[in-house]
């Protein structure tokens, strides 16, 4: 192989690594989210019933000073944060597996490419 070949195919298999491991990711979340402990404890019980209880703590007359809404609005953003966290790994995992088979496809390109 060419030294300029083998750099590019060097740097091909690198990124390919990385990104199987964030193909592995979105699967690791997509295990999470079809589990029934997760969907009960944080689903449902996160996601869901803790936003309301928030919602509901955000009017009540013993948590109206500035710094009681701020500590519930930090705690709202947070369930917001981490949901959106989970939603981005696996769009992410979801086009790095077309990077994965791109890479296939560019490796075996180059490796035939440097045979002939």
């Amino acid at each position: 192989m060419s030294n300029e070949v083998d750099n590019e195919i060097r740097e091909i298999e690198l990124n390919q690594k990385e990104a199987k491991s964030m193909v592995d990711d979105r699967k690791a979340v997509q295990r999470l989210l079809s589990n029934r402990d997760f969907k009960r404890v944080v689903t449902s019980g996160y996601f869901e019933k803790e936003a309301v209880r928030l919602v509901h703590l955000k009017s009540d007359a013993n948590w109206q000073s500035d710094e009681a809404q701020k500590v519930i609005e930090n705690q709202m953003t947070g369930i917001g944060t981490f949901q959106q966290y989970l939603d981005a790994v696996v769009a992410l995992g979801g086009h790095a597996a077309q990077a994965v088979e791109d890479a296939d496809a560019a490796l075996e390109d180059l490796r035939s490419s440097d045979e002939a």
